[in-house]
């Protein structure tokens, strides 16, 4: 892979699940109860952040081609929202993993008494070591949880192990669109390292895809209808609510979750990948 801005230090599974069992509630409270970023259709849409996370889930579930019957895997599935909004749009069975244990109760919570429970369910499970059987699954969506797997390569080849035949995986990363100079990178190293985060470069994924046994079907760079309306959004409303986040969560926690300074780093980027397993 190509050389990343990001320190060296690679996330560890278990700290990240640490890390999102302090942070779930903070960014519950910022975000809501998708923790990902938003996507607004067009420059001057009036969509809520909640509205526009919604969207961007719904984007990449459009991309599975699933139905009725379908059984997906939401690798990093947060407290919960993506996996239910999935189930009730498509008909499909949805399993939730996360190496949070806060996430999983979130989610098992939210899930209890829902007409949906039948078909959405959550497991504390690692996606280096996907508990599962080979072909157990007809796609797989990652909603921004690849960046904080220590080894890109190695969740892939899980991912196309579990993935059935014709089975596909639609993801979303993020990447270096150009180098990101000096003004920038501390805010982007800053970013990465509190929240045990790497990217990559957009031309890393087809030969990751490739050597993983994955054909590499779209790759699209969502970072302007995503990323700056999104982090204005939450740097507003951490402003709007400062005193009571820090007396809810703690100053030090807060100012780690300050995305001020990301807005105008253009070169840092959200990436869109969909890849197929093949039908040999």
């Amino acid at each position: 892979m190509a050389q990343q801005p990001a320190p060296p230090a690679l996330p560890v599974p278990d700290e990240v699940g640490r890390l999102y069992d302090r942070y779930t509630d903070l960014g519950s409270a910022t975000l809501g109860e998708n923790l990902h970023f938003g996507y607004w259709d067009t420059p001057d849409s009036t969509a809520s952040l909640e509205e526009a996370t919604d969207r961007l889930t719904d984007l990449l579930t459009d991309r599975l081609r699933i139905g009725p019957g379908s059984r997906v895997l939401d690798l990093g599935c947060g407290t919960g929202r993506p996996a239910l909004r999935i189930a009730a749009r498509t008909g499909a069975d949805v399993t939730g993993i996360s190496v949070s244990h806060k996430q999983i109760e979130r989610a098992t919570a939210a899930v209890a008494g829902h007409d949906l429970a039948d078909r959405v369910r959550f497991e504390r499970a690692d996606a280096m070591d996907l508990p599962f059987a080979e072909a157990s699954f007809d796609a797989v969506i990652a909603l921004e949880s690849i960046i904080h797997m220590p080894d890109r390569a190695h969740v892939l080849r899980q991912v196309a192990r579990v993935l059935r035949p014709g089975g596909r995986l639609v993801l979303t990363d993020f990447f270096e669109r150009a180098p990101i100079p000096d003004t920038g990178r501390p805010a982007v190293e800053r970013y990465l390292r509190e929240f045990m985060m790497t990217m990559v470069q957009a031309e890393d994924y087809p030969p990751l895809l490739r050597r993983a046994g994955l054909w590499f079907e779209e790759m699209t760079d969502i970072s302007e209808p995503t990323l700056r309306r999104t982090f204005l959004e939450l740097s507003a409303r951490i402003s709007r609510s400062a005193q009571q986040l820090a007396a809810d969560y703690g100053e030090e926690l807060v100012e780690q979750f300050n995305p001020a300074d990301m807005t105008d780093v253009k070169e840092f980027g959200h990436l869109l990948v969909v890849a197929v397993r093949p039908v040999h």
